[in-house]
């Protein structure tokens, strides 16, 4: 039962993503206070943010996801919130529906009704488009956001103060993450269903989040995301708890396996680049996902931060993925991905426009196919 009853009830809706036959999306029933991350510090700052991580949720809200079309619903189904107060969509599209040109955020609705009658939020689904063959899949932590956590509980409870006390305008972006994943280039979406916001435009290539932080967490990191301008994408996040399970690399990397398994099935025509850190199992994780979908992984991008060295699984990970034949950087920033592109052939200026093509004619040499190497590129002028 809710801690406070009172509290109004609230659908919280979390990026969603399709493809031509699927549509992937989930959202949490939560009796709390709409919560928006203004700057704060001392007291306020650690009450909004325990806020975040005692979530008062409701079990058996009936929640309808709607998708309208310009003659009506092109998509209604309804699902119940389970004991956590998920509510989870997992829909097939039958007749197919068509894909954007370039890659957009679609608006579908979440309605339920409540002592105050219906009630109704906008969820964001992201649409891969037509017109590119590359997508990213990121870790979150130390790999786009400084946690400090880089050596189990003990360094959770030496950091304790990133986590509980700041608000995203204080965290600490990775040096050069926001230089590097707008590398990929933005660009609006003309087309597709109805569109997201303004500030939703998709970038040309689709970025999916995939981490070990809590459910809890995700508007906070979308609020980190934004400020940060960093490319927005779906975030796949799980259930925490404080304990070895949570902060163990072998449960981070189990769940991470899972999660971008999960999506390279609902894209088996697109390749994807890689991008994780040494400090909560990313290598096994990745190395795994190299083994089961060797053709779809373009390049692996690693930032090495852990003082512990590699494990031994961990190089084991590392020679799998060399043995795949697939490009490999490790670095300790990201300023010196360009001297893996170097290594790889290519001469980058360091103009995003540039870096995008290197990565694009990594994933052309990865897959050995003869193709025009500017066909998924951003125009230069």
């Amino acid at each position: 039962m809710p801690l406070f009853p009172t509290r109004p009830l609230r659908i919280q809706p979390y990026f969603g993503h399709r493809s031509r036959s699927w549509l992937v999306l989930s959202a949490r029933a939560l009796r709390v206070a709409d919560v928006k991350f203004e700057k704060q510090t001392g007291i306020a700052a650690i009450g909004t943010m325990l806020g975040q991580f005692i979530s008062h949720e409701v079990e058996g809200v009936e929640v309808s996801l709607v998708v309208e079309g310009d003659d009506g619903p092109l998509l209604e189904c309804k699902a119940r919130s389970d004991s956590e107060g998920f509510v989870h969509f997992d829909v097939p599209l039958s007749p197919e529906w068509d894909l954007p040109k370039h890659p957009t955020w679609e608006v579908a609705q979440l309605r339920w009704d409540t002592n105050n009658g219906a009630q109704q939020v906008d969820a964001h689904v992201l649409v891969p488009g037509t017109d590119g063959r590359l997508a990213v899949i990121s870790d979150i932590d130390d790999t786009i956001i400084e946690t400090g956590i880089t050596g189990g509980i003990r360094s959770a409870a030496k950091n304790w103060k990133r986590v509980f006390a700041q608000m995203p305008d204080q965290r600490t972006i990775v040096p050069g993450a926001d230089t590097f994943y707008n590398a990929l280039g933005q660009r609006d979406s003309p087309d597709g269903r109805k569109l997201a916001k303004e500030h939703m435009a998709a970038t040309k290539r689709p970025f999916f989040y995939v981490s070990s932080s809590p459910w809890n967490l995700f508007s906070y990191l979308v609020a980190f995301q934004r400020m940060r301008g960093l490319p927005l994408g779906p975030i796949k996040l799980r259930d925490w708890g404080l304990n070895r399970q949570t902060f163990g690399k072998s449960s981070h990397g189990s769940h991470k396996t899972d999660a971008i398994a999960q999506i390279l099935e609902m894209y088996p025509d697109m390749k994807f680049a890689l991008i994780g850190d040494d400090t909560q199992g990313d290598f096994p994780a990745f190395a795994h996902v190299v083994e089961r979908f060797p053709k779809q992984i373009a390049a692996v991008f690693m930032r090495t931060v852990s003082t512990e060295g590699f494990t031994p699984e961990e190089e084991a990970s590392i020679g799998i993925i060399r043995e795949s034949g697939i490009p490999l950087w490790m670095g300790e920033d990201y300023a010196t991905g360009l001297d893996f592109l170097r290594a790889n052939g290519f001469t980058p200026s360091g103009e995003t426009q540039q870096i995008v093509k290197a990565v694009d004619r990594v994933d052309d040499n990865v897959e050995g196919a003869e193709s025009d190497p500017a066909s998924d590129t951003i125009p230069q002028g």
